[in-house]
């Protein structure tokens, strides 16, 4: 019986880590990009959510599966449902990252795509994270070069979550038939605002870095001025809702129960991630 699993997304923000856990484990890994790169000492595999013929090399061979939508695309249910339903055809188990609130509404294409898994008969895990900590020596990096955060998130808070927490509770998802059938709402310890988190932040790189809100046009506009397509910046700014709502505030235990230890706090992010938010 094949013992493999396929990792999507295998170069982002949690794959990378995601495949470096697994073959700590031991176990044998697909590694899943565009490039077809390997990774981690994961064997690579071309592998194009928009190209359905590379499906079936990418499952070859697979038992497991991490499937996730790469940032960039609005597209959920075009590119999610063709790769979930290859994965059911084949009787792979999935562990699923979707996203933090999507379980309040069965019209939200996150969530239609989760009661397809659901309703599979396949084993699965659903894992929703929150707001990633990552997101700051990524997506809002330019502007924390400048000194300065500015997002439509008014005072909102959220419990921002490690990627490598992420990683951590997917890697546990996957070894372990425990966790089948559910759900997990993966969060970090602790609720801040963007301000807090803008003197969390000050203090890793060590110069000044203050919170701006600002409304959804000005910073779809920031967006698109950076080059970013309207469409994915309009949705950025959606996404903000939640946010000013209350919405991302709560916390859960699930990456303790997933893992066994600990989420990671966003200072201990920062400190970690220190030379990215500096450079």
């Amino acid at each position: 019986m094949s013992k493999k699993i396929l990792v999507l997304g295998a170069t982002g923000n949690v794959g990378n880590h995601l495949v470096k856990t697994l073959i700590a484990k031991g176990e044998t890994v697909k590694a899943a990009s565009r490039s077809g790169k390997a990774v981690n000492g994961a064997e690579g595999v071309a592998f194009d959510l928009a190209d359905p013929s590379s499906f079936a090399h990418a499952f070859d061979g697979i038992d497991r599966a991490y499937i996730m939508l790469p940032g960039g695309s609005v597209a959920v249910k075009d590119l999610l449902l063709p790769v979930v339903e290859a994965a059911i055809a084949r009787k792979v188990k999935i562990v699923f990252q979707s996203v933090l609130g999507v379980d309040a509404d069965d019209s939200i294409p996150y969530r239609q795509i989760e009661i397809l898994i659901e309703k599979s008969g396949v084993p699965y895990v659903i894992l929703r994270p929150n707001w990633f900590s990552d997101n700051f020596h990524t997506f809002w990096k330019a502007g924390i070069g400048h000194g300065q955060i500015a997002l439509p998130a008014v005072n909102g808070k959220s419990s921002f979550i490690d990627a490598r927490d992420i990683a951590d509770s997917a890697a546990a998802a996957l070894t372990s038939s425990q966790f089948d059938g559910r759900a997990f709402n993966l969060t970090g310890p602790e609720a801040l605002g963007y301000a807090d988190a803008a003197t969390i932040l000050s203090g890793a790189i060590g110069r000044p870095v203050t919170y701006s809100a600002i409304s959804d046009d000005a910073f779809i506009g920031i967006l698109t001025g950076a080059g970013v397509p309207a469409d994915y910046a309009g949705f950025l700014a959606s996404i903000f809702h939640p946010v000013r709502e209350g919405w991302t505030a709560s916390v859960t235990q699930d990456v303790e129960t997933l893992t066994g230890k600990a989420a990671r706090s966003l200072a201990t992010y920062a400190s970690d991630y220190a030379a990215a938010l500096k450079a």
